[in-house]
């Protein structure tokens, strides 16, 4: 009886086990849930940094990230008409015609580089995961690789430039101040040979085995991937990936992957779907993300001026309008090629971590409501000049400083259990109405970061919120204020 018993667990473990193996196929890849942790971080920190931080510099509107490409190639794209040749004719004149953009690597020295100062920024910012740039399309690696100098020559920060580990350094870093870490990872490379040549060969010699001693030697809780767009899965043979990934890889039980690995596969296959300097954030059907930087740039860009970063009150109205649609904002920053975070970004991350303090119950956790907001009267288009990437402004419009005639987003809705949360860019004056309020009843009302219950009633199906008048020293915070509504389901 006991050896049948004990064989019956064995066979239903084994069946367990079988049940869980995932095939290199969409069909079944497409099966594995996204971890419930990654919906509810809702804030994660984007961190380009490499060679390109060191010249750090491309015409407003651009991403200084690509210098290389744009300097090589001659071509150039963004939010203005451009010749083309600007970060040519400007590498020449400030590094001389004949300085290969390789010689950056020696500069990128990293010698200011403090992780515990990083991950202490990041934690304090409010986010919960970090993206770190581990290769970026130049091909540069910022861990000790072998497939970083299969073109002739070492490319990676431990035997160029900064001789660290600037992976591990940060990973390890993160993981102490009790965040997620992911590592963004580019598939193609614009100039390694044998892409340009034999890109079979790539695939096989150098992007497989190379991601993997990634996620083999660093284990991080997402892999971000990117640069799939020229060629489809089957070639890139990233369904094959993504099941070693699950089956096999040492963080196959939680491992999280966003949607781009192959051409045509965004949106469509893969873990969670990823958008870029995008506005439309209605309509997906998974757990998504957009990514943007503070200005346009990723990487840091020297030519960006003060007015090209979108304010702290820009950056969390994004993040409410993101999360009220179920999605999760992963903001970049663009350290300097020594290491410095700009102060910039500093204040920007501190001082959205100082809202997120008071109304973090808003937003980490919380699920989208029956509707993402509430909208005035009025026209609901924009007649914002049409842009490459999406302007910050664009979210400004829609809700402080609309033009005359726009409707704009009144209220943002969260909601978590039996509670929902409606969050209002602007400070209610005397009453906070929201119309066709679908419960009938509600057990109270209160502002987070205010320690008295607020009056409420429900007329007529609206849910009509008295809202204190409140000296500049007793409102709990800036930019956006958040209002719970408990036992209302």
């Amino acid at each position: 009886m006991g050896s049948t018993f004990l064989l019956m667990i064995l066979f239903c473990q084994f069946a367990i086990a079988q049940a869980e193996k995932y095939e290199p196929n969409w069909e079944s890849l497409d099966q594995r849930p996204v971890a419930e942790w990654f919906e509810d971080a809702k804030f994660g920190i984007f961190i380009h940094w490499g060679p390109y931080s060191v010249p750090a510099w491309s015409p407003k509107g651009t991403y200084s990230e690509w210098y290389q490409y744009w300097m090589q190639t001659g071509r150039l794209f963004g939010n203005q008409d451009f010749k083309g040749d600007e970060v040519t004719q400007y590498h020449n004149k400030t590094y001389g015609e004949e300085f290969s953009y390789y010689r950056f690597g020696e500069m990128f020295t990293a010698d200011l580089f403090e992780p515990a100062e990083w991950a202490d920024v990041f934690n304090r910012s409010g986010a919960k995961y970090v993206v770190l740039t581990s290769k970026h399309h130049d091909g540069f690696t910022l861990w000790p690789n072998e497939q970083a100098n299969d073109r002739g020559f070492a490319w990676n920060s431990v035997e160029v430039g900064s001789g660290r580990d600037l992976v591990g350094e940060l990973s390890e870093a993160v993981k102490d101040a009790g965040l997620k870490m992911g590592l963004y990872y580019s598939l193609y490379e614009w100039f390694h040979p044998w892409w340009q040549n034999d890109k079979e060969r790539f695939v096989d010699d150098h992007f497989l085995p190379q991601v993997k001693d990634l996620v083999v030697s660093y284990q991080p809780d997402i892999l971000w991937g990117d640069g799939e767009w020229d060629m489809e899965d089957e070639k890139w043979k990233t369904p094959e990936l993504i099941a070693w990934l699950y089956n096999e890889s040492p963080v196959r039980d939680r491992i999280v992957i966003n949607d781009k690995w192959g051409k045509g596969i965004r949106k469509v296959h893969g873990g969670y779907f990823t958008t870029e300097y995008e506005t439309e954030v209605e309509g997906y059907n998974k757990p998504w993300e957009e990514c943007r930087g503070m200005g346009f740039s990723f990487g840091y860009n020297q030519n960006e001026d003060a007015e090209d970063y979108n304010s702290t009150q820009t950056l969390l109205l994004m993040l409410i309008d993101i999360v009220s649609n179920g999605g999760n904002l992963l903001l970049d920053i663009g350290p300097d090629g020594r290491g410095n975070i700009p102060p910039i970004m500093q204040q920007r991350l501190l001082e959205m971590g100082e809202w997120l303090a008071v109304n973090g119950e808003a937003i980490y956790g919380t699920r989208k409501w029956i509707r993402s907001v509430q909208w005035s009267d009025g026209d609901r288009t924009l007649d914002a000049k049409k842009q490459h990437y999406a302007s910050g402004d664009r979210i400004l419009l829609q809700t402080v400083s609309p033009e005359p005639g726009k409707a704009v987003k009144e209220i943002f809705f969260t909601s978590k259990g039996d509670d929902v949360f409606a969050i209002t860019p602007k400070f209610p004056k005397g009453k906070l109405e929201i119309r066709d309020f679908p419960y009938g009843s509600v057990a109270e009302v209160s502002m987070l970061g205010y320690n008295e219950p607020l009056a409420f009633e429900i007329t007529d199906g609206d849910l009509v919120i008295e809202v204190p008048v409140l000296t500049i020293d007793e409102v709990p915070c800036r930019h956006a204020w958040s209002f719970k509504v408990s036992g209302g389901n």
